[in-house]
């Protein structure tokens, strides 16, 4: 539970703690446009370039970033199982009884591989470990702010999602109490069947759920105590400002993504 790292903060002094979290926001949806986009081995090996470099100028260690990645860690062994025993090709590898193992499914399990950690941890840099909670918030607001003029309330689904994000380590530590507390008392959560270890989870679902609507209840009352009343009306005390740098960055990976996604329509290797 400690790997989870969504929603957590990582202080640096780096370009992108510091640029402008709208942009970073529109390069994030551009970096998860681009790996839909990739299909060859060409673009697979750029998408772990800019990877990479997203790491590099953030000065994150490598290991807190690849803590991101252990939570899914199943899914990604199911979806390459799933890749590799179902894909069909021309090319076969291996043949035994009902399994056929074909050149093209070991492609596509690699392929979807790369893509889920790329996605993972180029989201993960950009949106939350270099962005604090507050920044996040008034970044969403700003860019979906052309949806008030229809009566949409962009300030209350950017504070929701905010708090969400933030709450998700919250919500891991005091899983690992209940977790503590209950093994204390004899519980087991690693043994038997997975009837039985699924049933081992009820002790610790059902205080968890209790100890997530007390914390709503508090938050609540803390911010009518503080008279919150939405968006309206209100100020920042930091506002957001767009540097020359952060438009610079910008067309920086448009450009890249846009050389990316055209090395994907060429025949270059194996083509997903």
């Amino acid at each position: 539970m400690k790997s989870i790292s969504l929603g957590q903060y990582y202080p640096a002094d780096s370009y992108l703690h510091k640029a402008d979290p709208r942009i970073k926001i529109i390069i994030a949806f551009i970096f998860i446009i681009t790996s839909f986009v990739c299909k060859n081995v060409i673009g697979f090996a750029g998408l772990l370039i800019y990877t990479f470099l997203l790491i590099l100028i953030s000065k994150i260690p490598v290991k807190t970033v690849l803590r991101s990645v252990r939570p899914i860690l199943i899914i990604m062994a199911f979806t390459m199982i799933i890749n590799i025993f179902w894909t069909t090709g021309e090319n076969l590898l291996f043949s035994w009884r009902f399994i056929n193992i074909y050149e093209e499914g070991i492609y596509n399990a690699a392929f979807m591989l790369i893509r889920i950690v790329a996605l993972i941890i180029g989201a993960s840099i950009l949106i939350t470990y270099t962005t604090t909670p507050i920044a996040l918030t008034d970044a969403i607001e700003s860019l979906l702010s052309p949806l008030k003029k229809i009566k949409v309330p962009v300030h209350d689904f950017a504070m929701m999602m905010t708090i969400a994000l933030r709450f998700i380590p919250t919500l891991v530590d005091e899983t690992e109490k209940i977790m503590a507390a209950q093994k204390a008392r004899g519980a087991d959560f690693t043994n038997g069947s997975l009837v039985k270890r699924a049933k081992a989870l009820i002790p610790i679902l059902i205080p968890l759920f209790v100890s997530a609507f007390r914390r709503a209840d508090e938050l609540a009352t803390a911010m009518e105590c503080r008279c919150y009343r939405g968006g309206e009306g209100r100020t920042k005390l930091h506002a957001l400002k767009c540097r020359f740098s952060d438009i610079l960055g910008l067309i920086v990976i448009i450009i890249l993504c846009s050389g990316l996604i055209v090395f994907n329509y060429l025949n270059l290797g194996y083509t997903m």
